[in-house]
């Protein structure tokens, strides 16, 4: 076993869950291309290419690869030679689409994953005769619910992206440019164990009232608010996501009220957090905070996303998701505050639901960090 997937006994259980969650839907089986849910389930990085690469479950039966004999190799770093699972490859001139069909024990009802191009799903609903389903909701309960080894790979992250931040500081020096600073953490956040970065936002002054503004050539200044959200994958590819807010100086007295105000919606969020709440609950909880302060308007996206082999994946912590949160699931708790043209802030945890309440995999201080200058 590498080090960029778990032991092949953690594969296993998710194969037979995955082919019980099919079976329990009513469909034939599942034919997962390359993608998050291939990884999820055979620890595989395969790419998809113009030659059919899947994993084919049958709802009752033994699970099949398929796959280009030119692509053979991309299959030692899998769990596939480790859990003994038939390998059908095939050569060109060969029809892959008739391997898939017979894995499926010519049954027409099969459910794709959302990642399959239609460059494959169109030959295979052809050679089945009907269009596949797609195995999102199949596999949604399995990927939102974290097994241990999941949970111990994000608490892993969680620590290494704390050790980023704990760096940020020495970065954030006025006359540097966001993009100097980007720079700086993009080789923190490897150099403390993540694979690479997977996103750097560096917002500062106005700037941090877009969220989702990346970095820009802006040169830091004496009084700025910086907003610092980054994160990226610790292997075997599960992702942190942390976001601090800096001030470059002391700030002003309305600013520190109204980042208190933030802190407490944050709190809040992670306080609501238990098995049972709904989504939608959590993202109330912070809200509320901020609405009641007269800051509502200025909360201007979700509270939150799941997070794993993917930075953003179910559950969603969004208004209207009634999802009741179960132990094992993982995501973020991150309202923020945006003031156009002005400055902005958000803090952010992971968390995960536990028997009776959350477990941040963050422990990062969540008070505006002023920067002395």
């Amino acid at each position: 076993m590498s080090a960029s997937r778990f032991p092949s006994d953690v594969y296993a259980h998710r194969l037979k869950a995955a082919a019980a969650a099919a079976d329990q839907a009513g469909v034939a089986g599942l034919v997962v291309t390359p993608g998050y849910d291939l990884r999820y389930l055979l620890g595989s990085r395969a790419q998809t290419f113009e030659r059919l690469t899947a994993l084919v479950i049958p709802a009752g039966g033994a699970p099949v690869v398929v796959v280009p004999r030119l692509e053979l190799a991309a299959l030692r770093e899998s769990a596939a030679g480790d859990l003994g699972l038939v390998v059908r490859d095939w050569a060109d001139g060969e029809n892959p689409y008739d391997i898939v069909a017979d894995a499926l024990g010519g049954q027409a009802r099969a459910a794709v994953t959302d990642s399959m191009p239609a460059l494959h799903l169109l030959p295979l609903a052809k050679r089945l005769g009907a269009v596949p389903v797609l195995a999102t909701d199949v596999l949604r309960s399995l990927r939102m619910h974290k097994d241990p080894a999941e949970i111990e790979a994000l608490r892993t992250a969680g620590a290494a992206i704390d050790r980023v931040h704990a760096r940020v500081p020495e970065f954030l020096v006025p006359g540097r440019t966001e993009a100097d600073v980007a720079a700086d953490i993009t080789r923190a956040i490897v150099a403390e164990g993540h694979s690479e970065a997977a996103f750097v936002i560096v917002g500062s002054g106005p700037n941090g009232a877009d969220p989702h503004h990346e970095c820009s050539d802006r040169v830091l200044q004496a009084g700025d608010i910086v907003v610092v959200d980054i994160g990226g994958p610790v292997e075997p590819g599960y992702n942190s996501d942390s976001t601090r807010t800096y001030s470059l100086g002391e700030p002003s007295a309305e600013i520190a009220e109204q980042y208190a105000v933030l802190q407490r919606a944050q709190a809040a969020g992670v306080a609501a957090v238990r098995p049972g709440v709904t989504a939608d609950q959590v993202d109330a909880a912070a809200r509320d905070v901020l609405a009641d302060a007269g800051l509502g308007e200025y909360f201007v996206h979700r509270t939150g996303h799941g997070i794993g082999l993917s930075v953003h994946e179910e559950p969603y912590i969004v208004a209207g998701n009634a999802l009741p949160l179960a132990e094992g699931m993982a995501f973020s708790v991150e309202p923020g505050i945006y003031f156009p043209g002005r400055w902005g802030a958000r803090i952010e945890d992971i968390v995960i639901v536990t028997a009776d309440g959350a477990l941040s995999v963050n422990g990062r201080p969540r008070e505006l960090t002023v920067v002395p200058i």
